[in-house]
């Protein structure tokens, strides 16, 4: 299956922000950003944040920004683990599933949502029009439609040519983690590489500090490539794959979502830091959690993105090969690697 993403390692000003995806090395040293600033997962962040920032360079709303942003990737047609040219479950089906976050703890999600574009756009409508935090498959594509989303065709010509070239040796079957091949989803027919990776499933999850100094989130994606249909991750999962706090900052994961369930990852990281740990620590903490409890997780990938409300920013994954980009007032591309554990 196609790589599709170079990865392009731009360093933030000073020399303490020196980065490296070698486990050998030290993890990277926290960024301090100035505020506004916004942070978030995978290269394709870089874009997304650019969307961003125009809300925020403008005095803008850190919720504004992020939905802005997540916007981004979600319309890629050359995304094929976010938004409209997701990848589809192993019954073609191109699922969705967003959450959004803001600085007076109000949430909404979506998961399991079909033929919608916009799922972090209908996750907001859900928090700000209805009394739920969370709208689920036929559910939430209704109540997108009743919003005014239009109701499309997501699947398109690139990503049903992977699927049917996936079911012309795939078995037809979900499989043990242990097996070798795809995780979960039936055999070795598509080498999408590390589970959760950079080339196999990607979550774009965002943080931003405004102006103000209030901080929100948002998190979408398509999930994992020929998944079983109606499987959800972490990313709609407050507490799972996002979760802000504005007395104390922000998380975000990527990778493979139940391994972030079972540890409420992204709440975890929030926590920790509010007992005094710096986002790189905290993240590097519910990582090594990860690891304690399900030692096989070291052949899966997941990492955290975390940023407190002093602008210090922490990112760690399982294994090397993890990105994240930053954002701020004197740079709107940098891009550094995560360290990692194994």
């Amino acid at each position: 299956m196609i790589d599709r993403r170079g990865f392009m390692m731009a360093s933030l000003a000073g020399p303490a922000l020196a980065a490296t995806a070698s486990p050998a090395l030290a993890a990277p040293a926290p960024a301090a950003l100035t505020l506004p600033c916004v942070i978030s997962t995978w290269d394709f962040g870089i874009a997304a944040n650019q969307a961003a920032w125009a809300v925020l360079s403008k005095g803008g709303r850190a919720l504004d920004a992020v939905e802005a942003g997540a916007r981004i990737p979600e319309a890629d047609l050359k995304n094929h683990s976010v938004g409209r040219a997701g990848y589809p479950d192993r019954d073609g089906h191109v699922t969705l599933d967003a959450s959004i976050m803001d600085e007076k703890g109000n949430c909404g999600a979506v998961a399991g949502m079909e033929h919608i574009a916009h799922p972090i756009s209908v996750a907001r409508r859900v928090m700000e029009r209805t009394p739920h935090v969370l709208l689920v498959g036929d559910g939430a594509t209704q109540f997108a439609m009743e919003q005014g989303f239009p109701h499309e065709t997501l699947l398109n010509a690139e990503s049903e040519a992977a699927w049917r070239e996936w079911l012309k040796t795939a078995k037809y079957r979900p499989v043990a983690n242990s097996e070798v091949g795809t995780y979960g989803h039936g055999g070795a027919a598509a080498p999408l590489g590390v589970p959760g990776g950079k080339s196999n499933h990607d979550t774009i999850g965002m943080l931003a500090l405004d102006a103000h100094g209030d901080i929100s989130g948002a998190c979408t994606t398509s999930g994992m490539a020929w998944k079983l249909h109606g499987r959800v991750g972490d990313s709609p999962i407050i507490g799972a794959g996002l979760y802000v706090d504005n007395e104390v900052g922000g998380a975000t994961s990527t990778g493979v979502g139940e391994e972030v369930i079972r540890n409420c990852g992204s709440f975890l990281v929030v926590e920790l830091m509010r007992q005094g740990r710096s986002p790189q620590a905290a993240c590097e903490e519910a990582v090594g959690r990860i690891l304690k409890r399900k030692p096989d997780a070291k052949d899966l990938q997941v990492g955290f993105l975390a940023i407190n409300k002093r602008g210090e920013v922490g990112a760690w994954a399982i294994q090397s090969g993890f990105s994240y980009a930053l954002c701020d007032g004197h740079k709107q591309d940098g891009l550094l690697a995560s360290g990692s554990a194994t």
